[in-house]
């Protein structure tokens, strides 16, 4: 490494709003953003500072949760009760993806409020993965309980015990109604929140089951036929399946430190080298710090020839990363030419 080989490390900070908290709680009011040079490869300056509160914190579903938990409860007893009266498998399978989904709810939420919890010594980016593992839970839990209702259809299909339709469908109606109603709830974070996505999908598949249940109702009262109730619970069933995949899939990948969807790593490697000033980088490294959250480190490599100083360039490509795709705790290794980073060698 020759003598004139410099090094910025630092963590983006957006100057245009003067908010310099993040999710690992630095406090920058103590020190010069000016004076922000390291030398050597090994220049990173993570400091810690515990006392600021976390400024990137998902939205607030607390109360759908609440909600949800307390509605669906009410409605699990009920729908159990019923299903023993009518016979009908589908209530009482229906009855049992619900108190899964209660507990699902309740992890999802305990997730979502220890996501919240300032970051401490031992737990440095706080315990916002715990999003991540919620998300696998509720899509594991799914998918064994719509495996059980499976069987369970699979041998009511050779067992024709009668199955009081009117019944059904009455109790099914009021399902649909406290289901899709808890859904709605979630609806506005399913999109960009695998841990809101996981209870949604919760609620929404319920609707869906509760939905074949008022249709299975239906047609034994009208044609008496009741093998249509096994058979209408096997349909739903598998196209609960296929929905849940994609859940369990992402949650698996953000566990393992995957790119979270949505972001292609290529297009922000492009993204940085079209920052004024920037000649090159490497060791770019994308991953999740909840369901919500995106984290990035990256070595750049400052043309010699750049007007821009370090902290120029390490703001805008902190504004760059938080606007375009939504990236918002990137750390930066600004490094200058010649002599190239020891660790450009290496694989990390």
């Amino acid at each position: 490494m020759t003598p004139d080989h410099s090094h910025t490390c630092a963590h983006g900070h957006d100057h245009t709003d003067h908010d310099h908290s993040h999710a690992d709680g630095h406090d920058h009011a103590s020190h010069d953003h000016q004076d922000h040079d390291h030398e050597g490869c090994d220049g990173h300056d993570h400091g810690f500072g515990f006392g600021r509160p976390h400024t990137h914190a998902p939205a607030n579903f607390g109360r759908a949760f609440a909600i949800g938990i307390v509605l669906n409860t009410i409605y699990v007893v009920a729908e159990a009760l019923w299903g023993v009266w009518a016979h009908s498998l589908s209530l009482l399978a229906d009855a049992g993806h619900n108190l899964s989904d209660i507990l699902g709810l309740g992890a999802a939420w305990l997730a979502e409020s220890l996501a919240r919890r300032a970051p401490t010594t031992r737990f440095t980016y706080g315990l916002r993965r715990s999003t991540i593992l919620a998300a696998f839970v509720n899509a594991t839990v799914l998918l064994l309980v719509t495996g059980g209702i499976i069987w369970e259809s699979i041998v009511r299909l050779f067992a024709n015990a009668p199955v009081e339709g009117s019944v059904v469908s009455w109790v099914a109606l009021v399902g649909i109604a406290v289901n899709a109603f808890t859904a709605l709830l979630f609806m506005k974070g399913a999109s960009n929140d695998l841990n809101i996505r996981g209870a949604f999908m919760h609620m929404a598949s319920d609707a869906m089951m509760a939905f074949a249940v008022v249709i299975a109702g239906l047609l034994i009262t009208w044609t008496g036929f009741q093998i249509i109730d096994p058979i209408v619970s096997l349909i739903v069933s598998v196209s609960i399946i296929v929905a849940t995949w994609s859940l369990l899939k992402g949650s698996v990948s953000l566990s393992l430190d995957g790119v979270p969807a949505g972001i292609v790593p290529a297009d922000v490697q492009a993204a940085l080298l079209a920052v004024p000033g920037v000649s090159g980088l490497h060791h770019l490294h994308i991953w999740p710090m909840s369901t919500t959250e995106t984290a990035l480190t990256v070595h750049l490599l400052r043309d010699d020839t750049a007007q821009q100083s370090p902290e120029q360039i390490i703001t805008q490509a902190t504004i760059l990363l938080r606007d375009k795709f939504k990236i918002s705790h990137p750390t930066f290794q600004i490094e200058s030419p010649p002599a190239s980073c020891d660790l450009q060698q290496v694989c990390c």
